[in-house]
């Protein structure tokens, strides 16, 4: 089931219902999965891609406990039934489509093409009967290492040193600094506050290029905090990490933002999801050996 779909509406929609998440005190970003369940992001039951940019957030506020989605047709094909009652999830993508005409007052007369918001809905193997699909076993939390995130970390090539009681990110010297592991309450609360300040740090303007403000109140600075908690929320998930909010004290000032602009979380999402693939493909090692 697919339409096309005004941009205002789509933005609005999903900009109020993450503003009403926020109003009461869930960041909806960060996904409550199971720990140690595997593939944790969720994927299309056909394709086994996974969602990207504001779909991670539209999804992730949807309730459901599997990460298996997919199209009311898909569904039927594999021999399953959306259960009777149930309301598809609605999420979208952009299509390029190509202009019939270029009229004297388009703004853009060079280019033929242009994105259409459209979007489908989609719903969850929690909705779906008649159908068999095999789901990891639960895994008993211990306070133990991940080392296939170490790995990720490591590969980055970012300096990353610990020591002292905060975590930040120090443009000037292009480093992370954290506490001691065994400060943190548990691997969970570290690996989502280690993933946050790469969030930052692929930013730099030799990374990603992305704009900061300088003061704790500004609205850019706001904005990069939010792109940070998402960033972090996206990678915790694509190593089936426990994300913990580690900013809650920003929630006022990412409402004013999203309120002021409807498009803010779509913009957001998107440069999180950007950071989150660059730190996902970076191989330090690998280059510095090419070298």
């Amino acid at each position: 089931m697919q339409n096309t779909t005004s941009r205002i509406s789509v933005y609005d929609s999903v900009t109020n219902k993450i503003i009403s998440q926020l109003e009461s005190g869930i960041a909806p970003w960060i996904k409550p999965w199971k720990s140690g369940q595997a593939g944790g992001a969720d994927r299309n039951i056909v394709s086994k891609k996974e969602y990207s940019g504001v779909n991670r957030l539209i999804l992730g506020m949807s309730g459901y406990s599997s990460p298996i989605w997919g199209s009311f047709k898909q569904w039927q094909e594999l021999g399953g039934n959306v259960r009777k009652g149930e309301k598809g999830t609605q999420v979208v993508f952009y299509s390029q489509v190509t202009k019939g005409e270029i009229k004297p007052t388009d703004l853009n007369p060079d280019k033929s093409t242009y994105a259409l918001l459209k979007s489908y809905y989609v719903f969850n193997l929690d909705q779906i009967d008649g159908l068999e699909i095999s789901k990891p076993e639960p895994v008993i939390s211990t306070f133990n290492p991940v080392p296939a995130l170490d790995d990720r970390i490591i590969k980055t090539g970012a300096q990353i040193s610990h020591g002292g009681g905060r975590a930040f990110y120090r443009p000037g010297t292009d480093s992370i600094t954290l506490p001691a592991r065994d400060l943190f309450l548990s691997e969970s609360h570290y690996y989502a506050t280690v993933l946050h300040e790469l969030t930052h740090w692929s930013g730099a303007e030799h990374r990603l290029d992305r704009t900061k403000g300088k003061r704790f109140a500004d609205t850019a600075y706001a904005f990069e905090e939010l792109v940070a908690e998402m960033g972090a929320a996206f990678l915790c998930a694509d190593y089936g990490i426990q994300g913990e909010l580690q900013h809650a004290d920003y929630i006022g000032n990412w409402l004013q933002c999203l309120k002021n602009d409807n498009k803010a979380i779509f913009n957001a999402a998107a440069l999180a999801q950007k950071a989150a693939d660059y730190i996902n493909n970076l191989d330090a090692l690998t280059n510095q050996a090419a070298a």
